[in-house]
């Protein structure tokens, strides 16, 4: 069996986390737009990304 490298796991977490971030800033700040979406929508879903991933980095630092 390989042995799993928990350095790797958490670097591919953090470039996931920032990733996520980022977008979630994106269409918080409306520089980043969905065609025939209003833009109210695109802002609670940003809202929604932010909180999910604090909810992950709270459940991650626990585990």
């Amino acid at each position: 069996m390989a042995k799993k490298n928990k350095l790797l796991d958490l670097l591919i977490w953090l470039v996931g986390l920032v990733v996520t971030l980022a977008v979630a800033f994106g269409l918080i700040g409306k520089s980043l737009t969905i065609p025939f979406i209003p833009e109210i929508i695109t802002v609670v879903a940003g809202w929604i990304v932010v909180v999910t991933s604090i909810i992950g980095i709270v459940t991650k630092i626990i585990s």
